[in-house]
């Protein structure tokens, strides 16, 4: 008998049909015998919803009252599983964050989790029921709701994983594993049987959008097994591993398109001790998620310095940079950017990876205009329009698409 932590997205209890669904699912979990607790999100795009009104009704949005409303959306869905399941003839139970036993942080919008008590799922799981508890949310020192961040359902899922020592974690989704690249972008991408926990954090640092990177971090500290597959198909997906089985590993393993950054470029900076250091200082103080950053040589005692950071935080960067930059400055905010990343834990002892990215990107006639490596990756900032013939070209070249 195994006890398994089943995570379901947005998309997969996004109406009455699919939460029968998961329900029927769970049915049959239990019937070969396994222990399901479930963490559930928030029904399709209700999250968005309830952002969108509360944006109609105020500007200042207290973090408080924000974190109690946003997490209104996983109660709401925990609750309807909880009756489905009955329905489907499985005792169960919902749970809020809080009644799970999440402590966090008292940081409104996006708490960290400081510990997990999971008292109360424990004693429904030996009473024979499945748990159902609401994702993303848990409480502060202050007793007061708070919200993990988008996404933060995957966190809550290996967290609890974590803390009731279960065989596995399962992240449910609307695709059905991790792929060598985006199949949106590349029609033969290739869902990959495994994959390294490094591989994938690089992969989600660098643009892949599931799962949440906070939540394959939790899972390589504790080593939970972590199975990323699809609630529409039911087929067995991509499990993360602490190293790659395969007696010959691939070089590269993914190519990682995003186009969800804009660059940031001041110039004329001093080149003096601590003026970049101020200005890094005041982007992390304001929250400003700086990514790649080239700095140029140094010329008449004066630099440029260009940096990567999400769109919606460009414009706030920019005057930063403008306010800290020095005197004569000029700042430069360039939204029409995006990145391809090669991944692949072969890199570390092949030589060659990065000259032939150069020389595949350049016989696509794509120009590079930043660079940014690690041990198991290589990331170049080109155009955005050129993003998905980068990823098609970079695929093809690495014959990611033969396993």
């Amino acid at each position: 008998m195994a006890l398994v932590v089943q995570k379901f997205g947005g998309t997969s209890v996004a109406d009455a049909d699919r939460i029968r669904e998961v329900a029927d699912h769970v049915a049959r979990c239990r019937r070969r015998g396994d222990q399901v607790v479930l963490v559930v999100s928030a029904m399709g795009k209700e999250t968005d919803e309830l952002l969108r009104i509360a944006n109609e009704v105020s500007k200042s949005q207290p973090g408080r009252e924000m974190d109690l409303l946003i997490t209104a959306g996983e109660r709401k869905a925990c609750a309807l599983v909880a009756m489905a399941l009955n329905d489907a003839n499985v005792p169960s139970a919902s749970f809020t964050g809080s009644q799970a036993g999440f402590n966090t942080d008292s940081n409104h919008r996006n708490a960290k989790i400081v510990e997990v008590n999971p008292t109360r799922i424990r004693e429904a799981i030996d009473n024979g029921m499945v748990p159902i508890v609401a994702g993303s949310q848990g409480v502060s020192p202050e007793k007061d709701v708070t919200f993990l961040g988008r996404g933060g359902s995957d966190t809550t899922a290996v967290a609890l994983a974590h803390a009731l020592e279960a065989d596995a974690c399962e992240l449910y989704t609307d695709v059905s594993g991790v792929f060598t690249t985006d199949p949106r972008v590349v029609s033969d991408a290739r869902k990959m049987p495994t994959i390294s926990f490094d591989e994938l954090l690089e992969m989600t640092a660098v643009g892949c959008p599931k799962p949440v990177m906070r939540s394959v971090e939790v899972a390589q500290r504790f080593r939970v097994p972590l199975h990323v597959r699809s609630a529409f198909t039911w087929e067995p997906g991509t499990w993360v591993v602490e190293e790659d089985p395969t007696m010959e590993e691939a070089i590269v393993k993914a190519v990682v398109p995003d186009t969800s950054e804009a660059k940031v470029t001041v110039i004329g900076v001093p080149d003096q001790p601590g003026i970049a250091a101020g200005m890094f200082r005041s982007l992390a103080d304001a929250g400003v998620n700086v990514d790649m950053i080239v700095q140029n040589v140094s010329l008449e005692g004066r630099t440029d310095i260009s940096f990567t950071c999400p769109h919606d935080e460009a414009e706030e960067a920019a005057k930063i940079c403008e306010t800290t930059s020095g005197e004569d400055c000029e700042v430069h905010t360039d939204t029409e950017v995006g990145r391809v990343s090669l991944v692949g834990a072969g890199m570390k002892s092949n030589p060659g990876v990065a000259a032939k990215m150069f020389e595949t990107l350049a016989a696509a006639n794509i120009n590079i205009e930043m660079i940014s490596t690690s041990a198991i990756r290589i990331s170049c900032v080109v155009r955005s329009a050129d993003v998905d013939n980068a990823t098609q070209a970079l695929h093809d070249a690495f014959d990611l698409a033969t396993a």
